[in-house]
């Protein structure tokens, strides 16, 4: 049988945009920035939100900056602690 200490979930806090936001280890950046307050990542040149739409790195949808280096995929990349992740500014 599992203990609770086996079936306890181990979040990790990262911050996007200033806001920290604490979220289970091994979930992708494009899932938390899918969460229904965040809206996506990023807008487009026009000012359109724009979100994950392949899922596995092909349609570039997802750019976004963490820890300083633009243009990283979020729907490729893990979230660990303190991972800072930038969806706004020039891109």
């Amino acid at each position: 049988m599992n203990s609770s200490k086996e079936n306890a979930l181990h979040l990790v806090q990262v911050t996007i945009d200033g806001y920290a936001v604490r979220v289970p280890d091994g979930t992708s950046v494009a899932a938390v920035l899918a969460m229904p307050r965040l809206r996506g990542t990023r807008t487009s040149v026009s000012g359109q939100p724009r979100t994950a739409v392949c899922g596995m790195g092909i349609c570039q949808e997802c750019r976004v900056t963490v820890d300083g280096r633009a243009h990283v995929l979020a729907c490729q990349t893990v979230c660990r602690d303190g991972l800072a992740i930038e969806t706004t500014g020039p891109r």
